[in-house]
């Protein structure tokens, strides 16, 4: 029962913050989504809406050098990764949607490490 009520304020929550954030083509929304065992970004173009570039822990780069894919190093190197594709497609901008979630632990380790990799939130 908690369970159904916790996933519910979450989307509740998600809602509130997706009625102000919107990704455009010259500032796309980077959104984050977790699991226990898994955490999944992609970047996405709004006004077209398609997925411009996704990343997950189960990528064969970070899923050889993580032994867990839910913690915060697994985040920390999702977030390298997903600077690194983005630059190579030409984004230097990202507007954050953490999906309801916390600013704290994974997703914090994502936007901060993807921060380091010179894109700018």
């Amino acid at each position: 029962m908690g369970d159904i009520n916790r996933r519910l304020a979450r989307i509740k929550r998600h809602k509130r913050v997706r009625k102000n954030i919107f990704g455009t083509n010259k500032k796309p929304r980077l959104c984050i989504f977790r699991s226990s065992r898994h955490i999944y970004a992609q970047v996405i173009d709004d006004e077209k809406g398609i997925s411009l570039v996704s990343s997950s822990t189960l990528d064969p780069e970070i899923k050889e050098k993580v032994k867990y894919h839910g913690n915060i190093k697994a985040a920390e190197m999702l977030g390298d990764l997903l600077a690194k594709k983005l630059k190579e497609k030409g984004i230097k901008e990202v507007v954050f949607d953490r999906g309801g979630y916390l600013y704290h632990g994974r997703v914090k380790a994502v936007a901060e490490s993807t921060r380091k990799g010179n894109i700018q939130f």
